[in-house]
């Protein structure tokens, strides 16, 4: 799930937290959806985060110069 792209994370995620909004995902498989949700948040979050880095280095990198 890590080479997901982020938008393609996100989609997935909104149509999680929709279904499970409007009450589409059956009992039995809740516990699964919000595992594959949970998993997606951290998909997106690492994504995020290296994105951060990734910029922060290339400004610090502008400065030096």
């Amino acid at each position: 799930m890590a080479d997901l792209k982020y938008s393609k994370a996100m989609e997935k995620l909104e149509d999680i937290i929709s279904k499970i909004e409007n009450e589409e995902i059956d009992i039995d498989e809740l516990s699964e959806k919000v595992r594959e949700a949970a998993a997606l948040v951290k998909v997106c979050k690492d994504k995020i985060t290296k994105a951060e880095v990734e910029v922060k280095d290339i400004v610090e990198s502008f400065d030096k110069e």
